[in-house]
């Protein structure tokens, strides 16, 4: 079980730990019913980040940030000399809190994209983890929801009984949500994106060659090229070039603190 505590890449603070340790986090604040905010990054999320300063407070907010990224874990080790084994990827992290939860008969809300996906990603866990209780679940409405409608959902996620939320939907929507949540529910929230369409089916993953070599954007770009072609072709090189300079010393990169102040966007 790893943990090298957190460090800043670009100001976003990146938590060096391996799944063991993301895991064992994660099913105690469960089992004890106590808030526990987690996200898997890679780079377009820490860059969503450093292009906005009130994002970047919510995401130093967060309890658990992981380096979702193979770019974001090897900043770890480039500038801090962090090496970790491997990166702590959202897709997999999921199924690894879903087998802790079905051995320790823990329940989990699934919350976020469309209603077909959301039937075939439940329908395949439940199938992988035999013993996984699903307290319950609901569709993204893919618009912000008003405050009569955020206290409701709180309301029937907190009447499920559920031990914690597994919450898909995209990046950085997701992490707002798990910042505001965070408090009200007092279970930890596991921002998982692309975790719910993966194992849905519904989206190919990349092979595990271009994901140990970092290129699984370049796979998802070929996928989905109008939608994610100004991520990867502006956010990664920008990425890179500002990692290049923080890791010269030639500019500093002060993580934001949360100071309660954020504007809240909520995204259901």
């Amino acid at each position: 079980m790893i943990n090298e505590g957190k460090y800043p890449i670009l100001g976003i603070n990146i938590h060096a730990v391996d799944y063991d340790f993301a895991v064992a986090t994660i099913v105690s604040a469960a089992e004890q019913k106590r808030p526990c905010s987690v996200s898997a990054l890679a780079v377009h999320g820490v860059m969503t980040g450093f292009l906005d300063p009130v994002h970047a407070r919510r995401l130093n907010g967060l309890d658990l940030v992981v380096p979702d990224g193979q770019p974001v874990r090897w900043a770890l080790w480039w500038l801090y000399k962090k090496k970790l084994p491997d990166r702590v990827y959202g897709p997999n992290l999921t199924l690894h809190v879903a087998q802790a939860f079905a051995e320790r008969g823990l329940l989990v809300y699934l919350y976020g994209s469309k209603s077909e996906t959301l039937s075939r990603f439940a329908q395949n866990l439940t199938q992988s983890f035999p013993g996984l209780k699903i307290a319950g679940m609901e569709p993204s409405k893919f618009r912000r929801l008003n405050a009569d409608e955020r206290i409701e959902l709180a309301e029937r996620i907190k009447a499920s009984g559920a031990n914690a939320v597994f919450v898909g939907l995209g990046c950085p929507r997701q992490e707002v949500w798990a910042y505001e949540y965070r408090d009200i529910l007092s279970i930890p929230i596991l921002a998982v994106g692309a975790a719910f369409d993966f194992h849905a089916g519904t989206l190919p993953q990349a092979p595990k060659l271009l994901q140990d070599y970092g290129l699984e954007w370049f796979f998802r770009l070929i996928q989905e090229p109008r939608r994610l072609w100004q991520r990867y072709l502006f956010l990664n090189p920008l990425y890179l070039w500002n990692v290049f300079l923080q890791y010269w010393g030639l500019k500093k990169f002060i993580p934001a603190r949360p100071d309660g102040s954020e504007k809240i966007e909520s995204y259901g």
